[in-house]
């Protein structure tokens, strides 16, 4: 490791260098100069100019050390950096030093890279120096050039890169040199090899920034010399050419020419004309220029070659690119006629030939698409559309001229119909992707009449060439798919036109397109299509299948259209398809021939037509069963499959019978023949093998004849082989495997000139299919590619499921026609062999079966082994596949090491490059399937792999040799610790020598270093030595990587340093990996396409975004902050960086990207960032959203509301950079798209939701303004209102639908969030229906409003919304399907129900605060809305509103039936729903039944069940009266139910729906459904009818409460379980009342008899047994011991009733437990009112046990000697227990009695001190007063003879003695007031003996107090307390003891009564004590006169004392106010508090 430290030094170490291997000097030095950059900025100039000489000498003798590619650039770097901060004396020697090296003679391998590096050298010195170098620059331009003549390609290479930076350097001083320069560049631009081409077109794109002659007079030439360079060129070599021929084409049109006046007029101005003449030459033409193309033209050979078609394509984009969109917007027109003009008839050479036409059309569309679709905002792409639209128009118009000539035969032969076609289906194509991309935005263009959009789309589905009609049905698809509103309308019209124009051929097929069109849009459109539209297109499919014979003119499209049309509807799904499905399968079974034997006569009898036709139907009918077995997989029964059999053996028995056909009819069935294969072959792959088990061998055979057939010609490897290969080993390939953003344009050039690209025509039946990728057309590709892919993929099934012989015979057959045939053919026949077995064994291993015997094997190793040695790179890629898949099927150890040894055998002997790579890839393959072989193994493949990597001649061989070891490396995981030392050497070693020219190495050994890194792991964290070093190496590996020119390498880099940064994050430096990233986003954003062209590279960079924001946001958006503020000049990053942030920067990027992965990590990263630090930035954040809204709002006002804010938030965030923007530059976001500003309403819902979770002020205005004031740093949410106001309402009121529902989501959210708060201005009215109402029931239930008015105005819209959905189901309207009105007319009805919900609660709420009288005259003063005023508004509609909710109540009733009472179903469907919907339909109830059933409960709550027939109040509804509604009107029949009937069924509606959904909760149920749920069940026990029902009908209760036990156990919620608790106490209320009523009725019958005779009521009868199931107190029982329990664990008898376990000490309960707690205490205590006597001595135990458990578990001291409320509740449940009337029933008496006395026990062995008996003896941890008064409780509400008995009684009166005697005052004022209670008890029995034990220290206490004198309040109160006691005492007493007590009692008194004077200086306590005794002296001497005179007589100093306070009493009482009374009642009313309830 030493070694890397030593690197980081100013000079080289020389010492340590000297000391290093080979290998590690490369690094060194590399480690080094990349150290020495950063130095060197960073050291002071003079301390650089001290080394300088050193340095100069040292980087210059590296130079000579042959530096690699990397080395050199870097060296350059530093030399120039050195001379540009120290001195410039020495550069010229060093320049000339340079220019010697060049010009040396010596030309050895080894001298090369010395030569190499001086050039590079030189380009940088003049790129850094540039014209202070001055007159140098043409001796080195000319030496270089010279030395270019003899130069190999790296060293061209080189100095055109050189040259690049040289031009860049000097600018225009470098005019001398410009033509040499050029001239040199020409010869490059066409080199042999592709990387020189590229540095060409870098270095002329440098020149042409001053070089004015290639952009003026040279401007054709240069053309010419780009068309040229793209023959044979790569997708690198096409993207730099576009690149310079788009920029130097736009040049010519936009500069203004510089120089004088002279040269002015050589220099002629270039048109927009002659520019696009000159690209569309090369379009059409090519790069034979004018002269060659007549000579090719007469003899009528090849077209264009596609390389060059592509470049030219792209070279247009770059074009309008570098122009602008304002520049597009303006001349749009005439771009559109240009391009669509290149597909015209006039230049034939485009379109010669359908293949050609194909590939013309994919370019034109990728022109339109990349420049309309990209560079122009919505506005502009609207005007784009009319245009198009304007084009389309114009051709239909000459089509219609020459359509409408009488002669049939010029008609259609015409070449106006051909010239026409392509344009229009680019055309069309196109408009149909930009109304596709502007979604619900293009509303007003197809609202638009002069644009004509759909009149002209429909009316071109006429047009005579199929292609075209096609192209309008997809058009019309993707408008039904932006604009659903748009889809039944168009859908109606469509068949309306199909059905009356029967009987022309081109309408039957254009229409029935765009009907399967329309219907392939349906499963994007959530709303759907009504249900009734398909019984329609099904009868009209039957009418055109059954009329096709009719006229034979049109059979074959009718025929086609039939099918076509019942293949898309299959598509809609079983719902649409069940209805339909009997008379699908007829008519599949009557289009095949029922025998063999009719096969064969139709054989005999048909001719060339009727073949077609009859081949067309059966292909259509295969069509329309695979659509319905892949939609409809539902429908799949074992008897619809029965039904789909009978004709598949006459289907293969047709496909047996094709060729001889064939033979017999010749070619018109070629295509009809072929088509038909495909589909049963389709057909076949999706139905599982066992269905045609019976034709298996049949099918074999044919596709074993289908691969080999000699009749085809054209390898299509493209298609056939990459989804056989792994998805990994393609990158090894062509990069045209890989995706790019030219992908759509790229596949023609991959799949070789004889192939077609896919294209609509080929397949009409793919137009309803979902589309494969993104948004564009669907493209199938020729049939007779089609069928080979399709044979391939059905062979793999066919041949794993026949016997073993016939698996044998038929792969032998294959071995032998690959054998046999030749040349060509040859190639074509081993790829679609090769496929099918690759395609075969892929199956076999992952159906995990088996490959038969070991002859199986032979003809399979044969047949891939041979592919492994093609030439063909993809067939060596599958055949490396297969045969690792060879070795996982036959999964034996042995086979495996064999197959490996062949192959290491092959590596070791062949020399040629196509068996080394084969065999390497071989090796990687085997271990990716078979993880781990033997570690010799892994060593043996490791050694072989190592020595074919440095196999520096062929890089193919390098490149899949890396690739093969990076496999190992991922498959051997740990073992591969060993080599990892090793290998990475090895990697470092390539890195540093490979040249760059050879990317494809570097990217392989770029993922040999990732599958390292991550096998490594997280040991790259470790500090040893080793590790350390191995870490080194990654990170300078990934530097190197990082500096490659190769995108996909720097791709490679970075997610190396994402990996590295998840193992080992603090070794990465962060900052120079944000930079790095920032600089490849934003580099080029500034032209839409040319941001950074490599789409992987794009991802490879977000993908590292988005990890590194997950950890630390907040760093990396500074790093990209401080990179855009520091930037050096030459880095023009996006202007916007430096205000809006990395976070600007992404939103902007997701703006203009369209790749769907990409937009998904952008908006990953954006989401990551703002959660972790919205809340802090939070100005910055809302700024973004809001610029990204306010950039697309189109009125006025938002504008001029923007400026209002920008000045009010100048004033406010001065902390945020933003807000002082100047005016003068442009907006940050220039016309976003919709999605971007509907992904920044959302971001603005998440901002709020992250400010819930921190700071409180938030959502507090003053409390935010309070801390703003304290630090201006502060922000808060609540400060922002009115932006998220104003925001969500820009947003609310757009164009795009999307995002309307948005900006209402945050309207609603906003609205939740600060309905507490004062309200900014706001107006109430929101446009979208379906939102509508929800949205003002949200705003009514915030309580926002306090204006009646503005109510009005919400419920105006509400009732507005209520009248529409009146009119029921029918009258809606039928643009959608019938859910979307289900759903419509819920919403409305829950919002509804929400209303009336809070206006319910409101008006309680008041009712209850009106009973507390103080608040009341305030609330109503205020002039606010009475509560009420809600109410009554919606009281006026509760008629019609009830009867809509109980029909929506029993249409869900209904549809959560289970499936077997489906039968019993309505028919027709119920109130809101249609029967054939129900499905879509059952989900819109499922979100707004809960609502409405508590909204229904609580009416018919509030009507008592007691109102008459609904129908009376309310008017008559239209709506219709189903049999099913509920009591609606007489109209039913004869049969009118009793209002009882009518009541119990309401009932049991709303019962049975609660019981059913909280009795099988799923877990997506949400908690707002279950609380709805339960105070439904709460309002339905309010009142007493529903009582009596649930009383009455002991089953219905105990099932009720096993179902909320359940909801108990499952829901954790608090709130949940507390809902539960009310409704078991309602239950059991309603027991008590029907046992109480059924006592009070028998007592009543019985009146004259004895009352033992009556029967026993209540549960437990007459014997006190309860049975569990059947009883209500048992179930109830277990239901509150489970929530008991579950709060206090210590109740549980199997924990405590251990001897091990003691009871532990009290706890306080969480306020929701003690709630609950309390809650079933109060449950428990009602109990035993429901039993029978006997009964309830059964349950009294349990009751007894949990009541005194809880009061002992809870039993807490809390200050001021409170209860806990959980103590509180169980002395009032006691109470309850202990007065309950059992306790003196006859039957019960003496058990109670018992059990009570036994209650008493416990409670007092609470007390002792061993019952406690914890380690630190804390006994005195319970509550003393709780015991105390627990046992009061039972003194006081028992029968005497419990507490009588001696020992009880006695451990009682010793338990207040103790008391007493305890310090803590608050214990003793309880225990006063505790006496004071038993004192004044009735039964002297009772009171007796504790007035006897106790007066006597209660007295003692007193004197006491007396003689202290009180000091405090508290003892002011126990005086008070004690008093009293003796005053009740006196009261008790009889008559002989009154006098001694009073006698006690005066002279304390008296002892505290004042004189005058005393009175004045008294403390306040004094005086309290003085006026209570005197008060209560005035009270007792009137009361007992005789004694009161008698001890007054007695003792004159009391009497005299008195009087003088009585006295002086008088006094004061004039001269005070009248404050003295408060203090009198002071201790009144204190005592009065403090006496507890219970007694």
């Amino acid at each position: 490791m030493q070694g890397m430290e030593l690197a980081h030094s100013l000079l080289l170490n020389e010492e340590a260098y000297s000391q290093l291997g080979e290998v590690q000097k490369a690094e060194f030095i590399f480690d080094w100069l990349r150290y020495l950059e950063k130095l060197l900025v960073a050291t002071s100039r003079s301390d650089v100019r001290e080394k300088q000489k050193t340095l100069v000498e040292q980087l210059l003798s590296l130079l000579n050390s042959s530096p690699g590619p990397p080395t050199r650039k870097l060296l350059a770097k530093n030399l120039a950096l050195l001379y540009s901060i120290g001195d410039t004396f020495s550069v010229y020697e060093t320049i000339d030093k340079c220019n010697d090296l060049i010009r040396s003679k010596d030309d050895s391998p080894s001298y090369l890279p010395t030569k190499l590096a001086a050039v590079v050298c030189l380009g940088s010195l003049y790129k850094k120096l540039g014209r202070i170098l001055g007159n140098t620059f043409t001796d080195t331009v000319g030496n270089i050039l010279k030395a270019m003549k003899s130069a190999e390609s790296q060293g061209r290479y080189e100095i055109m890169l050189s040259l690049q930076n040289i031009l860049n350097g000097l600018g225009a001083a470098a005019t001398p040199c410009h033509r040499d320069v050029y001239k040199a560049a020409r010869s490059c631009l066409t080199d042999r090899s592709m990387a020189v081409r590229c540095a060409a077109a870098k270095c002329l794109l440098e020149l042409q920034n001053e070089a004015v002659f290639m952009w003026s007079t040279d401007l054709d030439s240069v053309a010419t010399l780009c068309f040229k360079s793209f023959e044979g060129s790569n997708y690198d070599v096409r993207i730099s050419v576009s690149k310079l021929l788009g920029t130097v084409l736009a040049k010519a049109i936009i500069s203004k020419h510089p120089g004088t006046a002279a040269s002015r007029q050589s220099i002629r101005r270039v048109s927009l004309e002659e520019v696009l003449e000159l690209l569309g030459t090369g379009f059409l033409r090519g790069s034979s220029g004018f002269l060659r193309a007549s000579g090719d033209m007469l003899k009528g050979t090849s077209s264009v070659s596609r390389d060059v078609r592509v470049g030219v394509t792209q070279a247009y984009v770059v074009f309008i690119s570098t122009l602008g969109g304002a520049w597009l917007e303006k001349n749009f027109a005439a771009f559109l006629s240009h391009i669509l003009s290149l597909v015209s008839q006039s230049h034939p050479k485009a379109t010669q030939t359908q293949i050609d036409a194909v590939c013309s059309r994919r370019c034109v569309s990728f022109i339109l698409r990349a420049t309309v679709g990209g560079l122009l905002g919505e506005k502009a792409q609207i005007a784009a559309a009319k245009d198009i639209c304007q084009a389309i128009w114009k051709l239909k118009k000459v089509m219609d001229a020459v359509m409408s000539d009488g002669n049939l035969e010029t008609r259609l032969g015409s070449a106006d119909v051909a010239a026409s076609q392509h344009m229009l289906v680019c055309a069309l194509q196109e408009l149909g992707n930009l109304i596709h991309s502007l979604g619900t935005t293009a509303a007003p263009l197809l609202q638009d009449s002069s644009a004509g959009i759909l009149d002209n789309v429909i009316s071109v589905t006429l047009h005579p060439s199929i292609s075209v009609r096609l192209a309008a049905a997809w058009c019309l698809h993707c408008i039904a798919v932006a604009l659903p509103s748009y889809l039944t309308p168009l859908l109606d019209r469509c068949l309306e036109r199909l059905t009356v124009l029967k009987s022309s051929p081109e309408a039957v097929t254009g229409f029935s397109f765009a009907v399967a069109a329309l219907l392939g849009a349906v499963k994007h459109c959530p709303l759907g299509i009504p249900h009734g539209k398909g019984k329609i297109i099904m009868a009209l499919a039957e009418d055109l299948l059954c009329s096709a014979a009719q006229n034979s003119r049109l059979s074959a499209q009718r025929t086609q259209a039939g099918w076509l049309l019942i293949a898309a509807l299959m598509t809609l799904g079983p719902a649409f398809v069940s209805h339909h499905l009997a008379r699908v399968l007829l008519l599949w079974k009557c289009v095949f021939p029922v025998s063999p034997k009719d096969l064969e006569t139709e054989k005999s009898r048909g001719d060339s037509f009727t073949w077609q036709v009859t081949l067309e139907g059966r292909a259509g009918a295969l069509c329309a069963i695979k659509s319905f077995v892949a939609h409809c997989g539902d429908l799949l029964t074992e008897e619809v499959i029965q039904h789909l059999l009978p004709p598949l053996p006459c289907t293969v028995d047709l496909l047996t019978q094709l060729s001889s056909i064939l033979k017999t009819y010749g070619s018109p069935l070629k295509t009809p023949s072929v088509v038909y294969r495909q589909r049963l072959y389709e057909l076949l792959i999706l139905l599982s093998p066992e269905t045609y088990e019976g034709n298996l061998s049949v099918i074999l055979r044919e596709l074993a004849a289908d691969l080999t057939a000699p009749d085809i010609q054209v390898a299509a490897s493209a298609f056939l082989l990459p989804p056989l290969c792994h998805q990994d080993d393609l990158l090894i390939l062509s990069p045209l495997l890989q995706e790019t953003d030219h992908r759509f344009i790229e596949e023609q050039l991959l799949l070789g000139s004889g192939i077609a690209c896919g294209s609509l025509e080929y397949d009409p039946y793919s137009i309803y299919e979902k589309d494969v990728e993104g948004d564009s057309v669907p493209k199938p590709l020729p049939p007779m590619l089609s069928v080979t892919s399709s044979a391939v993929k059905l062979f793999g099934v066919v041949c794993a499921h026949v016997g073993e012989a016939q698996r044998l015979l038929v792969l032998e057959q294959l071995l032998d026609s690959v054998k046999h045939t030749k040349g060509a053919r040859q190639q074509v026949v081993q790829l679609h062999v090769v496929s099918s077995v690759s395609s075969f064994l892929k199956y076999v291993a992952g159906s995990k079966g088996h490959l038969g015997p070991e002859e199986v094997r032979r003809p399979v190793l044969a047949l891939v082994m041979g592919a492994l040695e093609s030439p063909s790179p993809l067939l060596r890629c599958a055949a490396a596949e297969a045969w690792a898949r060879l070795a996982q099927v036959v999964d034996d150890g042995a086979f495996t090491a064999a197959l490996a040894q062949v192959s290491f055998d092959k590596l070791k002997s062949a020399r040629d490059a196509v068996t080394r790579t084969g065999h390497s890839l071989a090796l990687g393959s085997l271990h990716r399937y078979l993880g781990g072989i033997s570690s010799q193994h892994l060593n043996s493949c490791v050694g072989i792999l190592y020595t074919l990597s440095q196999d520096s001649t062929s890089p193919d061989v390098q490149t899949w040799a890396l690739h093969s070891l990076s496999l190992i490396i991922d498959s051997a995981g740990p073992l591969y610790y060993t080599h990892a030392e090793p290998t990475l050497s090895l990697i470092m070693m390539l890195l540093l020598n490979v040249p760059s020219t050879h990317a494809e190495v570097h990217q392989s050994l770029g993922r040999c270093l990732n599958a390292l890194i991550t096998t490594l792991g997280p040991e790259l964290q470790g500090n040893s030595t080793s590790v350390s070093t191995l870490r080194s190496s990654c990170l300078l590996g990934c530097a190197v990587m990082q500096d490659n020119p190769d995108c996909l390498v720097q791709a490679q880099a970075i997610s190396c340093l994402q990996q590295l940064h998840m193992f080992a994050p603090r070794h990465v430096n962060l900052s120079s990996l944000v930079s790095c990233l920032c600089e490849i986003l934003l580099d080029n954003s500034v032209l839409v396409n040319l941001c950074s062209p490599y789409l992987l590279l794009r991802r490879a960079v977000l993908a590292c975004l988005c990890q590194l924001v997950q950890r630390e946001a907040a760093e990396v958006s500074e790093h990209a902050v401080m990179l855009a503020k520091n930037s050096r000049e030459e880095l023009t990053l996006d202007a916007n960086i430096r205000e809006v942030g990395l976070e600007g920067a992404l939103l902007t990027l997701l703006d203009k990207e369209t790749d769907q992965k990409l937009c998904h990590d952008i908006k990953e990263t954006l989401n990551h960032m703002l959660t972790s630090m919205a809340v802090d930035k939070l100005s910055f954040w809302l700024k973004l959203c809001k610029d990204v809204l306010a950039a697309s709002a189109d009125f006025a006002s938002v504008t001029c509301v923007d400026t209002m804010q920008e000045e009010e938030g100048d004033k406010g965030d001065d902390a945020s950079v933003l807000t002082n923007r100047n005016d003068g530059r442009p907006h940050p976001f220039t016309n976003p798209r919709w999605a971007t500003r509907v992904f920044a309403a959302e971001c603005v819902c998440r901002i709020i939701n992250q400010c819930e979770n921190g700071h409180s002020a938030h959502f507090d205005v003053a409390l935010a303004q309070e801390m703003k004031k304290k630090d201006s740093r502060n922000d808060f949410l609540v400060l922002h209102l009115a932006d998220l106001i104003r925001m969500a309402f820009m947003a609310a009121t757009d164009h795009s639908d999307q995002l309307r529902l948005s900006g209402l989501e945050t309207l609603l959210v906003v609205i939740r969030r600060f309905a507490a708060i004062p309200e900014p201005e706001f107006p109430g009215h929101v446009i979208l229906e379906q939102y509508q109402a929800n949205v003002c029931s949200a705003w009514i239930a915030s309580g926002v409003v306090s204006d009646l008015n503005d109510i009005r105005r919400v419920h105006q819209l509400l009732v507005a919304s209520l009248t529409k959905i009146q009119v029921g189901k029918e009258a809606l309207s039928h643009l959608y399907n019938e859910s979307a009105s289900t759903m419509e007319i819920l919403a409305v009805l829950k919002a509804w129900a929400e209303v009336y919900i809070i206006a319910v609660e409101r008006h309680k709420n008041h009712r209850q605060s009106l009973k507390t009288p103080a608040c009341s005259e305030e609330s109503i003063g205020n002039g606010s809305i009475s509560p009420d005023g809600l109410l009554d508004l919606v009281h006026a509609d509760l008629g019609t509103l009830s009867r809509l909710w109980l029909a929506a109540l029993q249409d869900f009733a209904l549809l959560t039936l289970p499936s077997e009472f489906a039968s019993q179903l309505p028919v027709e469907g119920g109130a809101f729903y249609t029967a054939e919907t129900s499905e879509n339909a059952k989900l819109h109830y499922y979100n707004s039944w809960a609502l409405i059933l508590h909204a229904t409960a609580l009416w018919l709550t509030s009507t008592g069940f007691v109102v008459a027939d609904p129908d009376e109040g309310a008017p008559n509804l239209s709506r219709p009266v189903t049999p099913t509604s509920m009591c609606q009107g007489s109209s039913s029949g004869p049969t009118v139910k009793s209002p009882e009937d009518v009541y119990t069924e309401r009932f049991h509606l709303i019962l049975g729906i609660s019981v059913k959904f909280l009795c099988s909760l799923r877990s997506d149920a949400t908690m707002e459904s279950i609380t709805a749920c339960l105070h439904a069940l709460q309002a339905l026990l309010d009142v007493p009818w529903p009582r009596s029902k649930i009383g009455s009908d002991q089953d219905l209760g105990i099932e009720l409460l096993n179902v909320l036990h359940r909801v108990i156990l499952t829901r954790e919620s608090p709130s949940i379980q507390l809902a539960s608790l009310e409704v078991v106490r309602q239950i059991i209320c309603a027991a008590q009342e029907h046992v109480k009523e059924k006592r009070r009725s028998a007592e009543v019958d019985d009146g004259a008899a004895e009352k033992e005779t009556l029967p026993e009521f209540g549960e437990g009868k007459d014997t006190g047994g309860l049975v569990p199931g059947k009883s209500l107190v048992f179930a109830t029982l277990e239901l509150c011991v489970c929530i008991l329990v579950r709060q206090l664990p210590g109740l549980n008898p199997k924990l405590t009733g251990s001897p091990g376990v003691k009871a532990a000490k009290p706890q306080m309960l969480s306020e929701d437990g003690s709630r609950l707690v309390s809650a079933a205490l109060v449950i428990l205590s009602e109990l035993p009112a429901v039993c029978s006597p006997e009964g309830s001595i059964s349950i009294l135990p349990t009751v007894l046990y949990l009541t005194v458990g809880v009061l002992r578990e809870t039993a807490v001291k809390l200050p001021g000697g409170q209860l806990s409320s959980t103590v509180a509740a169980s002395l009032q449940a006691l109470k309850g227990i202990l007065s309950s009337p059992m306790a003196r029933a006859e039957k019960s008496h003496t058990a109670w009695t018992d059990l009570l006395r036994s209650a008493l026990t416990t409670i007092l062995d609470c007390w002792d001190p061993d019952y406690f008996s914890l380690v630190d003896g804390t006994h005195q941890e319970l509550d003393e007063v709780s015991l105390l008064t627990a046992i009061t409780v039972f003194i006081l509400s028992t029968s005497p003879e419990v507490t009588t008995i001696p020992c009880l009684q006695k451990r009682c009166i010793e338990k207040f003695k103790a008391t007493l005697e305890i310090k803590d005052p608050m214990v003793q004022i309880k225990t006063y007031q505790l006496l004071l209670s038993i004192f004044q008890y009735p039964n002297p029995a009772v009171s007796y003996p504790y007035i006897y034990s106790l007066v006597s220290s209660i007295v003692e206490k007193l004197q006491e107090i007396n003689r202290r004198k009180p000091e405090d309040t508290a003892e002011l109160q126990i005086f008070q307390e004690g008093i009293k006691v003796l005053e009740a005492l006196v009261a008790v007493a009889e008559e002989q003891h009154r006098s001694q007590l009073v006698a006690c009692l005066l002279p304390i008194l008296i002892s505290f009564v004042l004189d005058e004077h005393a009175l004045g200086s008294a403390t306040s306590i004094m005086r309290n004590l003085h006026d209570f005794a005197l008060q209560n002296l005035m009270q007792i001497g009137p009361q007992y006169s005789s004694v009161f005179k008698s001890v007054m007589a007695s003792s004159p100093a009391l009497k005299a004392r008195l009087e003088a306070a009585i006295k002086g009493n008088q006094e004061t009482v004039k001269v005070k106010t009248p404050t003295s009374k408060h203090t009198k009642n002071s201790g009144k009313s204190s005592s009065i508090q403090l006496k507890t309830n219970f007694l």
